[in-house]
């Protein structure tokens, strides 16, 4: 019996990068487009508790995505703003869910709210051991607040909620804003529009990093299948050096300009990687390679933002 059926479902940051693809792949399942809810950012404020309550009224199942986001530069300039919408937001949702008898919630979380100085690959049971990396601070707290309001609104309310822990999610659709975007879709665009090519650090830092389809296959899983509020990890399982990443998309995009490495510059982690078993106890199993993934993201950036 499908999951989704007849169902009302409420996507926040339904009209965002993770978010679209997610409404994407429950019409896919045969979800009603009307029976979807897409919150407009410019009325829809999430940190105000009554219109939560309005958003959610007649909801069976929610989909949490939005989040004050960026990148590390944003991040560090940001960690008040970041922590107060994010905190706002989960915390408002999650009560007017409760409060509207919304039959299941699923949060999205990230990889930045786990230690800064955390046994790899990262795994759930270490979510709290330690503060997150100071990058992130405001961002990562918030994030890992997630957790806990999950964990207590399901002890006393017997609420079923999920989080799920994404770790550097791309492809196409992502934010390539040179302010705020994140490795791969900064990479991509310096690589159409740079002659030149600093990469920070001496590329020998190893990440992993998930494609959106992947994420989004997981994150309907979860909801199909989840009945915990204790995080789950989605991730490829694959890690890769920031050098071989660099010289992918490099190939992949035809940059024929200079790169250099800034090994003056922080590097970062040396290594910063998720482990997946518990989601592959789920049945999770990624389907995109990275080099699949980059051309996808690559043909879209190609066709959807440089024709502009």
């Amino acid at each position: 019996m499908n999951f989704f059926q007849d169902k009302k479902i409420l996507v926040t940051g339904g009209k965002g990068f993770v978010g679209s693809h997610l409404v994407d792949a429950l019409v896919a399942k045969g979800v009603r487009k009307e029976k979807i809810i897409i919150p407009d950012r410019r009325k829809d404020d999430l940190r105000v508790l009554k219109n939560c309550l309005k958003l959610s009224q007649g909801v069976d199942l929610v989909f949490h995505l939005a989040a004050d986001i960026g990148g590390v530069a944003y991040s560090q300039s940001h960690p008040a703003t970041q922590a107060y919408n994010c905190l706002m937001m989960d915390l408002n949702l999650i009560e007017a869910s409760r409060r509207n008898g919304v039959e299941k919630i699923v949060l999205l979380s990230c990889s930045p709210a786990y230690p800064k100085n955390s046994p790899m690959p990262l795994k759930e049971e270490n979510l709290f051991n330690g503060p997150p990396e100071e990058s992130h601070f405001g961002f990562g707290w918030a994030k890992r607040t997630m957790a806990i309001l999950a964990e207590a609104y399901h002890q006393e309310f017997g609420m079923d909620i999920n989080v799920i822990i994404a770790n550097n999610t791309y492809g196409p659709r992502d934010n390539f804003d040179p302010g705020t975007s994140h490795v791969i879709p900064a990479l991509i665009r310096k690589c159409f529009e740079k002659k030149k090519l600093v990469v920070w650090g001496d590329g020998s830092p190893r990440r992993d990093f998930i494609y959106v389809g992947d994420l989004v296959e997981g994150i309907v899983l979860v909801a199909e299948r989840l009945d915990t509020p204790q995080p789950v990890n989605l991730a490829s399982g694959i890690e890769i050096t920031i050098k071989d990443l660099v010289e992918k998309i490099v190939r992949l995009t035809g940059f024929k300009g200079e790169l250099t490495y800034g090994t003056s510059r922080p590097k970062g982690q040396s290594r910063r990687v998720v482990d997946i078993t518990k989601a592959r106890k789920l049945g999770f199993r990624p389907r995109y390679s990275l080099e699949r993934g980059l051309r996808k993201t690559i043909n879209w950036y190609r066709t959807t933002i440089l024709t502009k």
